[in-house]
């Protein structure tokens, strides 16, 4: 499968460099028309790539191109390209993202899209969840000994002092959904003096140590550096399926599951193979492998999921108010940032 991935790879940056040359003669077939090619534009993993990619081809006789970069720079390069669109498909990131972007992509909900869990269905037209990632805690089993760690209320406690691991909301957006999630969770909703009285008494037990992103948030508990980190559920649960002395809890308070989506291409070339691809997404079989072959949370109810995934009927769930922290983002990193500065000093 890697040999594929880099081969797929590197041809799409031939066809790249191509297309910047001689225009986009490799979809010079009229938008929506037959063909056997799609483009599509990722910030996915490797392994969600390759659990994902062959499957679909096998199935449909449709040859992907790949463009892998970080979900804001894919959006800036559609939107570069909105008058002679390359990419059919955006396959990956947040709600907030495609919102904010709506005049990117078509209208498109899968028939396919009936068999997703409540609460995960495409309701805006221009989006199609896929699979969801929740905040989680990821505790250092070797090093917790005695101490409780069920939940956020847990974290106060003064012997875990200096030793809980938590990236920068301002920076990262795991440590973003693990604020909003805490604020729900301990306050009710998001300006609750409540919830930011918790925050205030985190900031305290971290003792100022904030992790340079969020994957040395995770790998610091994983590597015996910390107790207990802030973080997701997809690399925590892969350090549990690889064996590390780790385990997953989800905050008895309540964890928040956001998803990541995927949309057609407003105006790409090949229209019915991206809606294929949205199809393939949400059927049986591809979100059979999403839960079995890698460490995210599929969305269909009757999908299988691999043993080191803990059921979705075992966590308590809460609600993220999607619309309403996708406007007021700003605000709340601002009293983070003045909250966190003001207890540094």
């Amino acid at each position: 499968m890697k040999k594929w991935l880099s081969v797929s790879l590197i041809m799409t940056m031939m066809v790249v460099v191509l297309s910047a040359c001689g225009g986009n003669k490799a979809n010079e077939g009229a938008a929506g028309g037959s063909s056997d090619k799609l483009v599509v534009y990722t910030p996915n993993s490797e392994a969600m790539i390759n659990a994902l990619i062959p499957a679909f081809e096998k199935q449909t006789g449709v040859t992907v191109e790949l463009v892998s970069a970080g979900s804001g720079e894919l959006i800036k390069r559609i939107q570069s390209e909105k008058s002679n669109p390359y990419a059919d498909v955006m396959f990956g990131g947040a709600f907030a993202l495609f919102n904010d972007n709506a005049d990117l992509f078509e209208e498109y909900v899968s028939p396919n899209d009936k068999d997703l869990l409540a609460g995960h269905t495409n309701t805006t037209g221009i989006m199609t969840s896929y699979v969801s990632d929740g905040s989680v805690l990821l505790v250092n089993t070797n090093l917790a000994g005695d101490i409780p760690i069920n939940g956020y209320a847990d974290l106060l406690n003064p012997a875990l002092k200096g030793k809980i691991a938590m990236a920068d909301p301002a920076n990262s957006s795991s440590a973003f959904a693990q604020l909003t999630n805490m604020l729900r969770a301990m306050g009710g909703d998001y300006t609750s003096e409540a919830g930011w009285d918790y925050v205030a008494k985190l900031l305290e037990n971290l003792d100022g140590k904030i992790a340079g992103g969020s994957s040395k948030a995770h790998k610091s508990v994983a590597d015996g550096e910390y107790v207990v980190a802030l973080t997701y559920e997809d690399p925590a649960v892969s350090y549990v399926r690889d064996g590390a002395p780790v385990k997953v809890v989800y905050p008895e308070e309540g964890t928040v599951f956001l998803d990541a989506v995927a949309g057609v291409v407003k105006g790409s070339p090949n229209q019915e193979n991206a809606k294929k691809f949205i199809d393939f997404l949400i059927s049986k079989e591809g979100q059979d492998a999403l839960g079995q072959e890698t460490t995210n949370r599929p969305l269909r109810s009757d999908a299988a999921i691999g043993d080191f995934m803990t059921p979705m009927d075992q966590i308590k769930v809460i609600d993220e108010d999607v619309a309403y922290v996708a406007e007021n983002k700003a605000a709340i990193v601002e009293r983070y940032n003045e909250m966190f500065t003001s207890i540094a000093k």
